[in-house]
């Protein structure tokens, strides 16, 4: 499965195609990918837990003592847990965002998602973020998962990429268009 997904390949690919195996398995595919990216929101929130996954400084124990006690506290265990563990052990930690990355991606062929990056001015409403949904889903027919980000220099609008699709409807974009043209003009 890994090899016919180019954006799952390498070590992370491996160790991903490993958990998804053994998730799928084990029926617990949406419980391992609720559990990584619950970590995966601990490690963009902690500057300390970062260094902790990257830093080679660490011995395997030192990050496997400080592990147990992060996964303790935010109640990851089972699978997912385990894994995190021998990702440690084998001194791969440092890819954790790439094997989380590439686990998703084998989820959402697994279950026919597609996954939508969406960048906003500010945030949307549910109303809005379901009508997004429909009109993507309509378009690429598959269920599409979003990951909205939110970023006020946009002004308005929005910009959507779609694999390997982009629209940017976004008020910055076509304010610099404007600007391009006039100076053409003269």
């Amino acid at each position: 499965m890994a090899a016919e997904d180019p954006s799952v390949s390498g070590v992370s690919g491996r160790y991903a195609t490993a958990l998804f195996e053994l998730a799928r398995d084990e029926q617990s595919v949406d419980a391992v990918r609720a559990d990584l990216d619950r970590f995966e929101a601990m490690l963009n929130g902690s500057e300390d837990l970062k260094r902790l996954v990257r830093s080679p400084v660490f011995s395997a124990d030192a990050q496997s003592k400080a592990l147990a006690a992060i996964l303790d506290k935010a109640g990851i265990a089972g699978t997912t847990a385990k894994f995190l563990k021998v990702l440690t052990a084998n001194r791969r930690l440092f890819a954790v965002a790439d094997v989380i990355r590439a686990y998703r991606a084998l989820v959402a062929k697994f279950k026919g998602e597609a996954t939508a990056e969406v960048t906003v001015a500010e945030d949307l409403s549910d109303k809005n973020l379901d009508a997004l949904k429909t009109a993507l889903k309509s378009v690429t027919g598959k269920d599409v998962a979003l990951n909205v980000k939110v970023d006020p220099s946009i002004i308005g609008g929005l910009v959507v990429k779609l694999g390997s699709r982009m629209v940017d409807s976004s008020l910055r974009t076509k304010l610099n268009s404007i600007k391009n043209a006039m100076k053409e003009a003269g």
